[in-house]
């Protein structure tokens, strides 16, 4: 697939530093990664400042950008490193489980339920940062839990007891809420 040809013409533009596309290129993908941001650090305004600071570090590395995958895939690589890394700041806290106690399947069967959103993500911002983080990156961001050991510095079975300990949790802040979407 010819990555390159999504956008190639803002990328360039940009790459020279016109202004106009770099509106273009963040008119295109700033809604998106907001909410990336968003559910990485569950604050709006540490959002807001994230997001702002991710597309400034976007147009200083434009040059580095090298058609491997989507601009929008290397945008949102850029927005998690830097939710990461202000997470890590604030000390981030995950609890480390020995890799020999703990075995954690990935999937468990969903109850196919049309689910309320603003519940669910009521309920996810009540996770702790560790859990959070983990759930997000797993579930809405696409890493595996090996990446995920890798990014944030724990390991692969850590990052497997935090996602259950996530979905465990969201279970039980959802429970007994209504979670039905009204088809009125």
């Amino acid at each position: 697939m010819d990555y390159g040809s999504t956008h190639r013409d803002i990328i360039e533009r940009c790459m020279k530093g016109d202004r106009k596309a770099q509106f273009e290129l963040y008119r295109l993908y700033s809604q998106a990664m907001y909410n990336v941001c968003l559910r990485m650090v569950n604050n709006a305004l540490d959002a807001e400042d994230l997001l702002q600071q991710s597309f400034i570090d976007v147009y200083s590395k434009m040059e580095s950008f090298r058609y491997e995958s989507t601009i929008g895939a290397w945008i949102k690589r850029i927005i998690v490193n830097n939710c990461i890394n202000f997470l890590k700041k604030r000390k981030l806290k995950i609890e480390s489980l020995d890799d020999r106690f703990h075995h954690v399947a990935d999937h468990e069967p969903v109850n196919e339920k049309h689910l309320n959103v603003k519940a669910i993500n009521a309920a996810m911002g009540k996770l702790p940062d560790g859990y959070r983080v983990v759930f997000s990156l797993y579930m809405f961001e696409g890493y595996d839990h090996k990446e995920i050991g890798e990014i944030l510095d724990i390991t692969e079975a850590t990052s497997k007891s935090q996602f259950s300990r996530a979905r465990k949790k969201l279970r039980e802040l959802l429970d007994g809420q209504q979670l039905l979407v009204d088809k009125s």
